[in-house]
């Protein structure tokens, strides 16, 4: 018998307990893809996915996990690929098809509420399933000159976020991610720069990574911010290279640092 029991045949079966196994299952399937992480910072967002490389032979740049819906609208991925992939060509019909409707670009949050309806309607009826996807939707609204970030799951729910992770290092990656300043309220300056966010996510791609269990990886990023003139654009390889350099050496000093820690305790 499977673990539901027989609840877990159709998406569109409640269990006697109020669950909905498939979409539960769909989370799991994400939870296999590499770690997908956004950053909502006082200038702009920033994206980052580890695309593992599961072959020698694959090309880096292939099979990419971080796309463009148009000049406004940036959206990272995780999980079954091919499912996200559908996702990201949603979101580019319903970004063209509100700019000739009203001759304006959509805002982050009408884009966010029309994918996860889309994501949604895959929960609702027998002969569908749910995406084994989530994708995280950096934006930018030109009417109000504001930035979002907003994650949409495989049940169709969205929320709008500072921060938020998917993929196999969700938990310990939000752990690290509340450590940051983000939500500085009195003193706006004292968030983070999306500079300063590029640095941070490549941190923590990197410490999650177990190169002993692990497939080698190639990181993603990309960014929405003043610096790109708020186009959503990949951030440039020589400041990417610099923030893994420098993720790296804080990893090995936090590391001595607590062998240290830990010789001082034994002495």
């Amino acid at each position: 018998m499977s673990a539901g029991s027989g609840y877990d045949l159709s998406s569109s079966t409640f269990s006697p307990d109020g669950r909905i196994f498939q979409v539960e299952y769909a989370s799991k399937a994400v939870e296999n893809g590499g770690t997908a992480l956004g950053l909502k910072c006082r200038d702009g967002v920033v994206l980052a996915v580890e695309k593992p490389i599961p072959n020698k032979m694959l090309l880096p740049t292939s099979n990419r996990r971080i796309h463009s819906v148009d000049e406004a609208h940036g959206v990272a991925v995780t999980g079954f690929v091919a499912d996200a992939r559908q996702i990201v060509n949603r979101a580019r019909d319903e970004a063209i098809g509100y700019e000739e409707t009203y001759g304006t670009k959509i805002p982050p949050s009408v884009l966010s509420d029309r994918l996860a309806a889309y994501v949604h309607y895959f929960t609702l009826h027998g002969a569908l399933r749910p995406f084994g996807a989530t994708a995280l939707v950096a934006s930018y609204d030109d009417e109000t000159k504001e930035h979002a970030l907003h994650m949409i799951e495989p049940s169709g729910m969205s929320h709008r976020y500072f921060a938020c992770a998917a993929g196999k290092g969700r938990q310990p990656a939000k752990t690290e991610m509340e450590k940051l300043t983000l939500n500085n309220r009195d003193d706006p300056a004292q968030n983070i720069s999306v500079r300063e966010g590029v640095k941070q996510l490549a941190r923590i791609v990197h410490a999650l990574h177990d190169e002993a269990k692990d497939k080698p990886f190639e990181l993603e990023m990309s960014w929405l911010c003043e610096e790109s003139g708020w186009k959503h654009k990949g951030v440039p390889r020589d400041v990417i290279k610099e923030s893994v350099e420098w993720a790296k050496k804080d990893i090995e000093e936090a590391e001595e640092e607590d062998e240290d820690s830990d010789e001082e305790m034994e002495g």
